[in-house]
């Protein structure tokens, strides 16, 4: 007889959203021990994704070794008045033995509103047979509301449709996604009170960067200021061990700046925020996909960090992000995009463009912003039950 006990069954939804992928659970569907915040949930959720994995492949799990795939979602039932459902994010770590709650997937926030329709976390009377369906959601990690217009067909959520996403593969059923006062704390987007500040990088030296909380918090650093172009693409930064440590040490850097840690070391256990991101004025590139991006249909060009590496596309967080900074006249980001009054912006990233709105107002000398605005796609690609060894 084996020792060995049998695996955890769980009923799990896989789902693409935007150009993220996660796995994702009703909250009442997780065992007992893990519907509640601790070392038991994250050690399962670990388990879910294959992490950590030395290999770097996660082979043994649901995750697919990239910051854009290595997620888990927890949706229940609001708790706060006036939403539909709580949305929990996890961000696993690949390498790590590490689940990041400090911020929100704004690509996945696109996934929330159809898996709580296909799981029966939305009554019936609030759906409609064709139509669109406004869903409230309550973005637990960042404590803001996010609403999302699902499309419906025939009672059912439509998944497919003619919408191109750069950075995914096939067309699908768009969905507008709107992130309500997406600025942290009393509205005060910038948490140094600047719209630029400096930054004492070592090997560097005195960079501009503008910090802002909006959507995830985000370091924006100009791309000639750090010896790049801005129409790179992943292998550039992700080949060179240098460039990796140097986003590092910005991130860490601007991390303290924005009084997210306290020490240095406190942002090898913060992995998912802040976002680092370098701006640069419109030019022409060839994307990761083969298409010419042309300078002539973009405002910008951005490149992202994400859990340490370049993205492949752009977080939908960072999205809103780059949306409010280019509203605020004198950031870098709207800088970078012409300077003056912006509502919106349509910005170049490795895998193509995506174009994000929002309007900034200042209000009693602070910066505020009602909400941002763009559009994402999702989809079911597996459901049923993830199974994993006991943890």
């Amino acid at each position: 007889m084996s020792g060995f006990a049998p695996q955890l069954k769980i009923a799990a939804t896989y789902m693409r959203g935007g150009t993220s992928k996660g796995v994702f659970f009703r909250l009442d569907a997780l065992p007992v021990e893990a519907q509640r915040p601790g070392i038991y949930r994250d050690n399962l959720l670990l388990r879910v994704i294959g992490s950590p994995d030395p290999y770097g492949k996660h082979t043994d799990g649901m995750g697919g070794a990239t910051s854009s795939t290595s997620k888990t979602v927890i949706v229940s039932k609001s708790t706060v008045a006036d939403h539909d459902v709580d949305y929990l994010f996890g961000q696993v770590a690949i390498d790590k033995a590490f689940v990041d709650w400090s911020g929100n997937c704004g690509n996945l926030s696109a996934a929330v509103a159809p898996f709580a329709i296909h799981s029966g976390l939305i009554p019936e009377h609030k759906l409609v047979k064709n139509g669109i369906v406004k869903i409230k959601i309550w973005q637990v990690n960042i404590q803001k509301t996010i609403i999302a217009y699902v499309p419906m067909t025939n009672g059912e959520v439509q998944e497919t449709g003619d919408f191109e996403l750069d950075g995914v593969t096939f067309p699908a059923a768009e969905i507008p996604v709107e992130f309500m006062q997406p600025a942290d704390g009393e509205g005060d987007m910038f948490p140094t009170g600047n719209l630029v500040d400096n930054l004492d990088i070592p090997g560097i030296g005195t960079l501009q960067a503008t910090l802002i909380n909006a959507g995830i918090p985000t370091i924006f650093v100009n791309a000639s200021d750090i010896g790049y172009q801005g129409t790179e693409l992943q292998d550039v930064i992700n080949s060179s061990s240098s460039a990796l440590e140097k986003f590092e040490s910005i991130r860490a850097i601007g991390a303290m700046k924005m009084g997210l840690i306290n020490s240095l070391e406190e942002a090898a256990t913060r992995q998912h925020t802040p976002k680092v991101a370098f701006v640069s004025p419109p030019a022409s590139y060839l994307a990761s996909s083969g298409k010419t991006v042309q300078s002539a249909d973009i405002d910008l060009s951005v490149r992202a960090m994400s859990m340490g590496k370049l993205h492949h596309a752009m977080m939908g967080t960072a999205a809103v992000a780059i949306g409010t900074a280019a509203a605020v006249p004198g950031t870098l980001v709207n800088l970078a995009a012409g300077g003056g009054s912006i509502e919106s912006v349509c910005f170049g990233h490795p895998s193509g463009t995506l174009r994000v709105g929002a309007k900034a107002t200042k209000i009693d000398g602070k910066w505020q912003v009602e909400k941002a605005v763009m559009s994402r796609s999702a989809r079911i690609l597996m459901e049923g039950w993830v199974r994993i060894p006991t943890v």
